[in-house]
């Protein structure tokens, strides 16, 4: 099977750097037209000079997807720029908490209005492009947090949950204009926001002892993933979340098989 996605034109929010930007640079590397959006002109300005210096084509926009106008100006411009939208990644998330007794309002709004709010708007901004096309595909950014949450991770849980939600509503709305809409949960993928790599040895055993697979993942993986439900293979997958954890939890105690003699 080959993936094709010559000339398809995607968005990745809030993909500047980490997970967001590997999956820019996968798509782009396939032959997608890739628009990155992020909020710091910083990042944008080393992604411009990553494409310049590949030959690839696309565009980098300042936008936060918090605000109905970003993501509105947004895809105006890339559909003036280019005619279409045939893939949405809602990327774009911050991550953050404590115990619920002392979490912040400013945190838990932080949560919901990047996670979920900036998810809905963005989707809100591309769907009537969509259904003009009468095709395209969204792929929503969830966690493994959604499935199980952690301690001290409530607002975190509670956006990517809500992501998972909104995903399932659009993909029954929008199933009759030939767009699908599904969601991913990353697990441990080492990057700058969750610090996995920071933590001591003993931490990173106990994490790496949750995982089927029992090592890290890398945000390649979450973007090989993408790269397949952003094309015609994945046309009859939609109002699903696909898990990209390694096996988390896939057993009660996935340790044992790596310490049997």
């Amino acid at each position: 099977m080959l993936i094709d996605l010559k000339n398809k034109v995607a968005i990745v929010t809030g993909a500047g750097r980490g997970i967001g930007n590997e999956i820019a640079k996968t798509l782009a590397g396939e032959g997608a037209i890739v628009v990155v959006t992020d909020i710091r002109q910083e990042l944008l300005d080393e992604v411009a000079e990553e494409w310049q210096r590949n030959g690839w084509r696309g565009l980098q926009l300042l936008c936060d997807v918090r605000k109905t106008g970003d993501n509105r100006a947004a895809v105006a411009a890339v559909e003036q720029a280019f005619g279409r939208i045939d893939i949405l990644v809602n990327n774009a998330g911050v991550a953050g908490g404590a115990r619920v007794e002392e979490l912040s309002e400013e945190t838990w709004d932080l949560n919901l209005d990047v996670n979920l709010k900036g998810t809905f708007l963005m989707c809100q901004a591309v769907i009537p492009v969509m259904k003009r096309q009468r095709s395209g595909r969204i792929l929503n950014a969830s966690s493994f947090a959604a499935i199980i949450p952690s301690v001290g991770g409530a607002a975190y849980a509670a956006s990517k949950s809500g992501v998972e939600g909104l995903t399932r509503v659009l993909a029954g709305e929008l199933g009759a204009h030939e767009i699908t809409v599904n969601c991913y949960a990353p697990g441990m993928i080492p990057t700058a926001m969750n610090r996995f790599a920071d933590r001591t040895d003993a931490e990173k055993s106990r994490l790496l002892d949750t995982l089927t697979l029992r090592r890290w993942g890398s945000p390649k993986d979450v973007a090989n993933l993408i790269c397949f439900l952003a094309s015609d293979l994945a046309s009859y997958i939609t109002g699903t979340m696909i898990d990209v954890s390694g096996g988390k939890f896939a057993t009660q105690m996935p340790w044992v098989s790596h310490r049997e003699p």
